[in-house]
């Protein structure tokens, strides 16, 4: 009984076998329909790295098949993008846009860089201004003034106070790419990216007094008040000058139409007090004995 029932069994899982595989082969030969192919058009690639500032060529540019989504502002005419200026780094094989390049006839080199509407001011750093060489192009900076004002600062010594926050450094010496890596590299002149009136108030501070520049998270955009910092607080003074003493009677000054004050009556003087007399003094000599005797005003002897 249990041989026929595992007959029974082997018979029916080689009949499904038989089946699926008479299945398979029905539908697989059935050709699935191709995918549709991705459209390929001609768009204008870099044919190499392209760096910041660099004026294109007909050897920088290349057109080329680009079967991916075709991206905004491309062209596939070479003669749109040959003469203008790239402003962000491109590249090699990456299709050209028109965001990434400069206005056609603006040229190529630093000045591209500035946004329109800005302005880019060169500040003399040293060692110490420039924080240790750490302010490479796409920092951004606080820019810090130390110095006496016109009217004098109130004994309270030189003053510091920030003149400006925020603000985006374009090129640290003669270098203006951006350093992936933030080397610090020793320059003497900073770019900073300003508008006309910080431009105005840069390169007046720049002149009478004291640059020095502190270094900001890129990601921190906050503008925070302060209210600067005095020689005179550095050593335990008061941040103003003391005003000096002022009478009760100026404090307390009456308003011009109010009535001025009655003074009191003067209270009548008290009476003098009786002029006290000189007492009488007799010297009585009895032998050998002397001896004085007082009497006063008004007594009578007898």
């Amino acid at each position: 009984m249990n041989k026929r029932f595992i007959a029974v069994l082997i018979f029916a899982f080689i009949v499904a076998t038989g089946a699926s595989l008479t299945l398979y082969r029905l539908t697989s030969n059935h050709s699935q329909p191709a995918r549709a192919a991705a459209p390929t058009v001609k768009l204008v690639l870099a044919s190499r790295d392209l760096e910041l500032g660099t004026i294109l060529r007909d050897s920088d540019i290349v057109l080329s098949d680009w079967q991916s989504e075709v991206p905004n502002g491309t062209s596939s005419h070479t003669q749109d993008f040959v003469g203008r200026g790239v402003i962000t780094k491109i590249y090699a094989r990456e299709p050209i846009v028109e965001t990434r390049l400069a206005p056609k006839g603006a040229g190529g080199g630093f000045a591209i860089t500035i946004p329109r509407g800005m302005r880019a001011v060169a500040v003399p750093v040293n060692e110490v201004v420039g924080v240790a060489g750490f302010v490479v192009p796409g920092m951004h900076v606080d820019v810090l003034i130390s110095g006496t004002p016109p009217s004098g600062s109130g004994g309270q010594g030189t003053l510091t106070r920030t003149l400006l926050q925020n603000i985006e450094v374009l090129s640290a010496g003669q270098d203006f790419k951006k350093d992936a890596e933030g080397k610090p590299v020793a320059v003497q002149v900073v770019n900073l990216l300003v508008t006309p009136e910080q431009a105005e108030q840069l390169s007046l501070a720049s002149h009478q007094t004291t640059i020095q520049l502190v270094l900001r998270n890129p990601l921190d955009r906050d503008v925070t008040k302060t209210p600067g910092a005095a020689l005179a607080q550095l050593f335990g003074g008061k941040s103003k000058p003391a005003e000096a003493p002022v009478a009760a009677s100026a404090r307390l000054r009456p308003h011009p139409s109010a009535k001025p004050p009655v003074a009191p009556e003067a209270a009548p003087p008290p009476p003098p007090l009786p002029k006290k007399e000189t007492p009488f003094v007799m010297e009585i000599i009895s032998g050998g004995k002397k001896a004085e005797a007082k009497f006063e005003s008004g007594t009578e002897v007898k």
